[in-house]
Parts: C-alpha cells; structure tokens; sequence
C-alpha cells in the first residue's frame, strides 16, 4: 500500500505538466515592482522629513519626543501634512518602533494640450508624451490658473510629484528659453 501511494506521486508531479501550467502565466507589469515606500526607524524621522501616517504620504512639518517613563520607551509625537492636499495629519508612536517612509519622484515635462476634460497632454525631455493626470484640484484654482497661462499662449514647465502610486501637477514655471 505504501509503494503505491509513491507510484501515484510520482505520477502527480510529472514535471512536463508542472511547466506547461507555469507558462501559462503571464507576467507583464508596467512596474519594476519595487516598493513604494522604505522601512525607517520614528526616532530617524525629523521636521522636513517625510512618512507614512495612515497610509498617506506626508512632510513632517513637528516633531517632539518625550522621555522614557518609569515603564515604557520614548515617544515621538508626529505632526505632518499630506504632500499632495496639505491635509494636517498626527501620529504617536515608540522612537523605536519600524515605520515607513515615501519614495518621493519629482519629474518636470513641458505642457503640450489641455483637453476639454482637463487632462494635460505632457512631454518628457527625451520626446516621450502622456495624457493620463488631470489638472490639480489642490491648491484651490491651481487648475484653473494653469489652463488660464496656458490659453494665454505661454509654454509652461510643469513638475509632476509621484509618491505610492499618485501622480500630480505640484508647480510650474513659464518656459522662457
């Protein structure tokens, strides 16, 4: 009986079958599957610096730390705002418990079309155009001033803010060259 529960194992892992079902598969992803954030220590983190604070990326703009009690570690008390709203948000934690920190990517392309459903159609140094981020809705008529220089004819330089898979017109300048 038990040889032939080895029979039928061997029949069941045939390795043919085994990479026929793994090419199967199709593994394409526009990403390199890096992460969006990195692991950091809160008693690394100080004022300017950025964090994750309930899953949205934010610049520490106050820090303070109290000392370590009769039972217990020192605590750092975070105080920081959204990168993309500016939304005030806190946290408490252990200096020395793990949290995250944003990878942060500031690209400029120059503004090439605004369609009448406000996407911007953008141009990369290198040529390459997109036409996949809308105008800011933060700050408040940013959009709005933005598609205002542009109806005016000036050639403007936008920088685009990619941070945890969300892309945003933060600023711009009129190009002059």
């Amino acid at each position: 009986e038990n040889r032939r529960g080895q029979e039928n194992l061997v029949q069941r892992s045939n390795p043919q079958k085994i990479m026929a079902a793994i090419e199967d598969f199709s593994f394409e992803s526009a990403d390199s599957g890096a992460s969006d954030t990195v692991p950091i220590e809160a008693g690394q983190i100080k004022k300017g610096g950025l964090m994750m604070i309930k899953g949205q990326p934010c610049k520490v703009s106050d820090v303070s730390h109290s000392k370590t009690g009769k039972h217990g570690s020192a605590k750092c008390n975070f105080t920081a705002n959204n990168i993309f709203n500016n939304k005030k948000l806190e946290d408490m934690m252990p200096s020395s418990q793990g949290t995250t920190m944003p990878i942060v990517a500031r690209t400029e392309y120059t503004l090439v079309d605004i369609s009448d459903e406000d996407y911007v159609t953008l141009m990369s140094d290198d040529g390459e155009t997109r036409e996949d981020l809308k105008l800011p809705d933060y700050p408040e008529n940013y959009g709005y001033e933005l598609k205002g220089l542009f109806d005016e004819g000036k050639s403007l330089i936008v920088t685009v803010l990619k941070a945890c898979g969300h892309e945003q017109i933060m600023s711009h300048k009129v190009d002059t060259a």
